[in-house]
């Protein structure tokens, strides 16, 4: 409907107008965001970027004292919500007991001080993922330095990847999770209801030269990480050095994450 002198049809143009060039625009750089969106990403990365074919990771039960300053690191650093529910809880790092993490590596005469301790766990950021096979929009992918990574805008919260998933590494937000965290990481992005998130393996970080969170906040030296591809990294001395096992090798889902025992 026009006013005297005609201004609303000129404020409805303007806005016709400013959608149609923001369209314009969107189509314009929709390329771009196809790549950056892409398994296999085209643009520069920081050259304070820490470099790797295949990032893997050594945890040392024996040096934990569970204090939980990796697991507080990690989930104030990814915005992880503390629901208070067991059956909802979101966990990107958290213990298990140690038949439960370590089921075919323990019998009835393991010693009591290893059959009593939890183990940390998280995404093992498999060779061969599970979760990146079912998953029906790519939603969950794997990059070429071995991190299995997920896209929250094209999760649809189908759940596939968790069932396949045998290391109960993913979480499903069954409610709006953003309520329940307690101190906001504006560095990271929170969360919607009806997605499936895990642990990226600190990607934000190691794209700016830090390790994982929760290898720094250790104050035992627990986590070793690198470049399982570089025989001179830390992780693969640590490996030759120790005897150390992964969890549920025969699924065949080749886990980066290794345990010294």
């Amino acid at each position: 409907m026009l006013n005297k002198g005609g201004e609303v049809m000129d404020i409805n143009r303007r806005k016709f107008i400013k959608f149609g060039g923001a369209c314009a625009l969107g189509l314009g750089v929709m390329p771009l965001v196809n790549v950056v969106a892409s398994n296999n990403p085209k643009f520069l990365p920081s050259s304070k970027a820490l470099a790797g074919n295949k990032w893997g990771m050594a945890i040392d039960m024996s040096k934990c004292d569970y204090c939980n300053d990796c697991i507080d690191a990690c989930h104030l650093a990814h915005n992880v919500p503390s629901i208070g529910n067991t059956k909802e809880e979101v966990k990107w790092l958290w213990t298990e007991p140690h038949e439960n993490a370590l089921p075919y590596q323990s019998h009835d005469y393991v010693d009591e001080s290893t059959k009593n301790r939890d183990v940390l766990v998280l995404c093992n950021h498999c060779e061969n993922p599970s979760c990146v096979r079912v998953c029906p929009t790519q939603a969950t992918f794997k990059r070429k330095d071995g991190v299995v990574m997920m896209d929250y805008h094209r999760c649809i919260g189908c759940r596939y990847c968790m069932a396949a998933c045998p290391y109960g590494a993913r979480s499903f937000n069954f409610s709006d999770p953003r309520p329940h965290i307690e101190e906001v990481n504006k560095e990271f992005p929170t969360r919607t209801k009806g997605v499936v998130e895990k642990c990226n393996l600190c990607d934000e970080r190691l794209s700016v030269g830090l390790p994982p969170a929760c290898v720094e906040a250790c104050p035992n030296g627990v986590f070793t990480f690198g470049d399982l591809d570089d025989p001179n990294s830390d992780v693969r001395k640590l490996l030759a050095s120790s005897y150390n096992i992964q969890r549920k090798i025969s699924y065949g889902t080749k886990p980066k994450i290794y345990y010294i025992v």
